[in-house]
């Protein structure tokens, strides 16, 4: 087999290993919202992570105000434990890795009246030792 060949496939086992681990990565954060398991949300998130979310505040900066805007989504949520990746994508490099996807999840209107959201989301990641971490979220919806 050429160097070149044998190169090509390394790399390519690298992709599929880091594809597999932020596929992981980001399936066990999804069941952390369903769960309402905090610890297992903010698993993996960097210190610095930034978020741009539908909800107020349209942007939070650091690991203390990402967990806090877990309050205001399990008050909207209440036990429905919906919060589903329904499609993913997963884009690696070396040292930084982006995801985007469509998700669902689900709450209570201040009616009492169960909602259902489809909405987008968007994650950068950074390895660091080794391990990808999230630097980044946003989430959207479609505009009406």
């Amino acid at each position: 087999m050429s160097q070149r060949k044998s190169e090509h496939r390394e790399l390519m086992a690298n992709v599929d290993s880091d594809e597999n681990q932020i596929r992981s990565l980001l399936e066990n954060w999804a069941k952390a919202v369903r769960k309402k398991d905090i610890d297992g949300i903010l698993a993996y998130h960097t210190d610095d992570i930034v978020m741009f979310d539908v909800p107020p505040p349209f942007r939070s900066k650091g690991i203390a105000a990402y967990r806090k805007t877990w309050d205001t989504f399990y008050t909207w949520a209440k036990d429905l434990g919906v919060f589903d990746i329904l499609e993913m994508k997963i884009i690696t490099g070396s040292s930084v890795a982006f995801c985007y996807a469509s998700m669902r999840c689900a709450g209570c209107s201040d009616s009492g009246k169960r909602e259902e959201l489809k909405f987008r989301l968007t994650i950068g990641l950074k390895k660091i030792a080794n391990q990808w971490m999230i630097a980044h979220e946003h989430h959207s919806l479609p505009s009406t």
